[in-house]
């Protein structure tokens, strides 16, 4: 009968984060593709694509994890009925995003010649740089699309990031037909062309999700008429007050992985794209995780504008046990075709690169086995993460973030990931180190918080 209380939840749970799952995976989708095509060119494009990737990922998880403020403020209001507080929360949101974006491009372009200075293939920094140019851009437009989709999922209107982010996804599918291979008389530009199908399909969506929360009635009296640059100081204080340590937690554990990237370049061009290989995989299935983690940052901001505390608890706890089961299975999949799945990256018939390509894989299947470890604690961490962003409790999960990942899993990472040790495969047990650590102290936290709530209202 207990546990009855909890999957009762599932349907409706499933309903929220379904859509944000779709959205997020259209995300990664975007990078699965360009790694795919890329990667029929050779191991030095696939690691070229991976190295410039891994400096637009720091800059990304510091947008994305900002604009994660939004999203508790508006689910707050909107359960309180407030118009006035919400409009006013997604406004200077959505203005502090696009002032990020800009912040964030111009840092990345300005760290290129870091490249050189990180032990790095010089052909793959080389291809790497034209590529960054491209990608760089595309983040003003990515965080402001960010700013609208936190304030979109904050009203549970999760369905229309999903539909802006399958549209982004034809987009750049199509352009990277016609600009990696030039084919139809477009000319061929390799990696260079598909950082234009990243940046224009980018455009596209932040375009149309406005357009749709433009028709619908719940979102319209929101997305008009804004105001742009009337700003209340108290509001900016308290998205960034909510929002830097948001930025800061993601900024940490997207940062031990953009390390791994970094750690595998210096054993050369093949471990660097068997990780990313790896790395691309599970993050789509870390997708389905943060999709679960934003339905628990919104019921639990809505339970909590409701002050329904013992209600808040049993919600989240019910939205941990469904990513639990979904992560099981992933964990299984990862298990039995962990030797399968590195195969979709390479060209097998490219007898040039056939010894570089076999050699990827044989390290790419390895770290599956890891990742598939990891699926678990992965699932807790990012579910706690969200359900304590509902609450607007973010200082103490960016000091647990701070520890797990780079006090915990670096070390790991930079001590068994020496060519001597265990190379790649001891990078990704630092990883494991990292999100296990992380997954046990945010339940803690959870935990502790919760029960003291419930006190204080008896």
């Amino acid at each position: 009968m207990q546990l009855k209380n909890y999957t009762k939840e599932f349907s409706y749970n499933w309903q929220l984060a379904a859509p944000v799952m779709l959205g997020m995976l259209g995300h990664t989708f975007v990078g699965f593709v360009d790694n795919v095509m890329v990667g029929q060119l050779g191991t030095a494009e696939l690691a070229a694509v991976s190295l410039g990737n891994s400096f637009v990922f720091i800059a990304m998880s510091l947008g994305i994890g900002f604009s994660t403020a939004i999203t508790p403020l508006i689910a707050e209001a909107d359960a309180e009925k407030d118009f006035e507080k919400g409009k006013s929360s997604f406004k200077h949101g959505l203005f502090l995003c696009t002032m990020l974006g800009i912040l964030l491009f111009l840092i990345v372009l300005f760290a290129k010649p870091l490249m050189y200075l990180m032990k790095q293939p010089v052909e793959v920094v080389e291809l790497a740089i034209p590529y960054l140019d491209l990608v760089a851009f595309s983040l003003i437009p990515l965080i402001v699309f960010q700013g609208f989709k936190q304030f979109s999922d904050g009203l549970s209107l999760t369905r229309y990031p999903m539909y802006a982010t399958i549209l982004a996804n034809i987009v750049n599918v199509v352009l990277n037909y016609l600009l990696i291979f030039g084919k139809f008389g477009f000319p061929e530009m390799g990696i260079v062309g598909a950082a234009y199908g990243t940046l224009v399909s980018r455009l596209v969506m932040v375009w149309y999700l406005w357009f749709l929360l433009k028709l619908k009635e719940k979102s319209k009296a929101y997305v008009m008429n804004l105001k742009f640059f009337v700003l209340n100081k108290l509001m900016l204080k308290k998205l960034l007050n909510l929002g830097a340590p948001s930025a800061m937690q993601m900024f940490f554990e997207v940062g031990i992985f953009t390390a791994a990237v970094w750690l595998s370049g210096i054993l050369g061009k093949n471990p660097q794209a068997a990780n990313q290989i790896a790395l691309n995989l599970s993050s789509m299935t870390f997708m389905v995780a943060t999709g679960l983690s934003v339905a628990a940052m919104i019921r639990v901001g809505n339970q909590k504008g409701l002050q329904n505390y013992i209600n808040l608890r049993r919600i989240a706890f019910s939205i941990f046990l469904l990513g639990i089961i979904l992560a099981s299975g992933f964990a299984a999949m990862f298990f039995l075709l962990h030797n399968q799945f590195p195969k979709l990256y390479v060209d097998f018939d490219d007898a040039k690169n056939l010894m570089d390509n076999t050699e990827v894989v044989k390290i790419a299947s390895k770290l599956l086995i890891v990742a598939a470890i990891f699926q678990i604690s992965d699932s807790i961490q990012v579910i706690f993460l969200g359900a304590l962003r509902g609450l607007q409790d973010v200082k103490i999960p960016t000091i647990i973030t701070f520890i797990s990942y780079w006090l915990i899993g670096f070390p790991v990472s930079w001590f068994l990931g020496k060519e001597n040790v265990y190379g790649s495969f001891g990078i990704w047990l630092g990883l494991l180190a990292g999100l296990t650590t992380a997954a046990i102290l945010l339940y803690i936290r959870f935990n502790y918080l919760t029960k003291r709530l419930i006190l204080s209202k008896m």
